[in-house]
């Protein structure tokens, strides 16, 4: 079995610049609260989207097991647009009502949804039986639990927390489990 923890990042001022965009001060306070949700669980390894706000996420973690965050460009966020959108959610819920389709000139879901599941297939052979932890966004996020679950829609992204958790286990490849960690208190 590998099991792989999605982590979506904690809470980020927005800004136009996605890449750099760094966390909150709320965010770093909830990066430092992922310690105790992963304090009994073995970790082997961690990647994360190259987006800043991804990787200040699943630092904390990295430094306290003694391991390196590894970037890995196919956790990263989907681009809607290549500009600022003027109707961000009316964006997003169009891309999910119409997956092969993007009228604003960034990825479909279908594209987006490819390019996260190569990602996890490579993860999955390099990392067989081992424990992983992935620090990404909320779009790919819930489009990678989707193909595995058709649950997982445009409404429950909507839903989605920041950071949120969830366990996906894995044997010869095929999901056999999505569960999301809830953070102790």
């Amino acid at each position: 079995m590998t099991t792989i923890y999605l982590v979506r990042h904690a809470h980020s001022t927005y800004s136009a610049e996605e890449e750099t965009r760094p966390l909150s001060e709320r965010g770093m306070v909830d990066a430092k609260q992922l310690l105790s949700l992963f304090r009994e669980i073995k970790i082997d390894d961690i990647y994360a989207s190259p987006y800043q706000r991804a990787i200040e996420t699943v630092q904390p973690l990295a430094e306290q097991r003694e391991l390196t965050v590894h970037e890995a460009a196919d956790f990263r966020e989907r681009v809607l647009a290549p500009g600022r959108l003027d109707d961000f959610r009316h964006a997003v819920q169009f891309v999910w009502e119409h997956p092969t389709e993007n009228p604003y000139g960034g990825e479909s879901n279908e594209e987006a949804k490819q390019r996260i599941v190569q990602g996890i297939r490579q993860i999955l052979t390099k990392h067989e039986n081992e424990t992983v932890v992935i620090g990404t966004h909320g779009n790919i996020m819930v489009l990678l639990m989707q193909f595995f679950d058709p649950a997982y829609d445009y409404d429950f992204w909507k839903t989605l927390k920041m950071p949120a958790v969830y366990r996906m286990v894995f044997k010869n490849g095929e999901c056999h489990q999505i569960k999301e960690i809830a953070q102790r208190s």
